[in-house]
């Protein structure tokens, strides 16, 4: 069978990259195109375009890139007819997505979305789009279930695939000493900066981060760097600030880390499932947090909190993020500290709500069983 798939962003292209490997064993006669990125390619899929010429982060800079996006929306829909797919699959990125599944509905192919959008958080109505275009919804969050249940949806959860990912990436790292020299950095303790995969979380929320680091002599700090973002501009941030910047080494950074600060998204997530503690620091420009704050409807901003149901791990949002805060509780969370046992064992519970590992393939195997229906 072909399939469409369209990731854009980061952590899209990484839960595609492993949907494409689960149905490749599944159909062997697959032929996978794709919007994405590097590690769907690697996994066999035809790259079309890379996330990075989709990767537009808040209001004002979808404003700002409405051109560019346009086009983008014009050349999928070409793009899709052209290859003729049994399916076309969304994952996340629903601005886009929605568009285009609208599109592919309507000229008549089997749309299937791939973790779905944040409709619970913001732009609840957008549901009523989900069931009238998308054939079948794959969400890999547990509370997601009841969500769309109150809409008439009926989801299934199958599991979350970067507990997948993430067991395959730690059963081949090195014991912690000897990651340090895999890392290439000194053999003292690590706290890690997750500062986002866009260039404009990263300008807003790095700074934040270094004021901190005049306050722990006794640890080194790992800013783990994205591939899209050039050396320049992280470099340009950090300045004369002790921080050592290693890209594309996200997993291999927290495994080595004590704690980390962390933007939230899907890295939250990943830290707590490589049982690092973290502080979640987010901050975006005035007009969008506005407009956010106008229509968020979740009480927390992690994922972490969000599966739990409660505030597991703190967050420090906009004004909250200050020199005093952080430093109170980066330190709350590092050895010794009052809340890192805490923590540790929430993130125990937070792995037996999310399930077992296998997600990717089970999926994969319904979405093949559903296109044979």
């Amino acid at each position: 069978m072909r399939y469409f798939i369209i990731a854009g962003e980061q952590s899209g292209d990484l839960h595609g990259s492993n949907l494409v490997r689960e149905l490749f064993k599944e159909d062997k006669n697959a032929e996978i195109t794709c919007w994405g990125g590097d590690l769907m390619e690697s996994a066999g899929a035809t790259l079309l375009v890379h996330y990075r010429k989709l990767a537009f982060m808040g209001f004002v800079a979808v404003i700002r890139n409405i051109g560019a996006i346009s086009k983008n929306i014009s050349l999928c829909k070409h793009q899709i007819i052209e290859f003729n797919p049994d399916v076309v699959i969304f994952i996340d990125y629903p601005g886009f997505n929605i568009r285009i599944a609208e599109f592919a509905k309507k000229a008549g192919f089997k749309t299937f979305y791939y973790i779905s959008p944040k409709l619970w958080a913001w732009n609840e109505g957008r549901v009523k789009k989900i069931k009238k275009f998308i054939d079948r919804m794959f969400i890999i969050f547990p509370f997601e279930v009841d969500f769309y249940k109150k809409h008439g949806i009926i989801v299934k959860y199958w599991g979350n695939p970067l507990i997948d990912e993430i067991e395959k990436r730690i059963s081949l790292f090195p014991a912690r000493q000897n990651m340090y020299k895999f890392l290439g950095i000194d053999e003292k303790p690590v706290i890690a900066f997750l500062a986002g995969s866009r260039r404009h979380e990263i300008e807003i929320i790095l700074p934040e981060m270094l004021k901190i680091v005049k306050y722990f002599p006794g640890y080194q700090f790992v800013l783990a760097g994205v591939k899209n973002i050039p050396d320049e501009l992280y470099l340009k941030i950090i300045g004369n600030a002790p921080v050592r910047l290693i890209k594309e080494r996200t997993y291999e950074i927290l495994f080595a880390a004590e704690a980390a600060l962390v933007t939230s998204g899907t890295a939250t997530l990943e830290a707590a499932l490589h049982n690092t503690p973290q502080v979640v620091c987010y901050k975006g420009d005035f007009f969008s947090m506005l407009i956010a704050w106008m229509v968020v409807k979740v009480k927390f901003i992690s994922l972490v909190n969000l599966v739990m149901g409660s505030e597991v791990v703190k967050e420090l949002v906009q004004d909250d993020i200050t020199e005093k805060s952080v430093l109170r509780e980066l330190a709350a969370i590092l050895p010794g500290g009052e809340k890192r046992l805490k923590i540790l064992s929430d993130y125990k519970e937070l792995k037996d709500r999310l399930g077992s590992a296998g997600a990717s393939g089970r999926i994969a195997r319904e979405m093949i069983g559903e296109l044979k229906k």
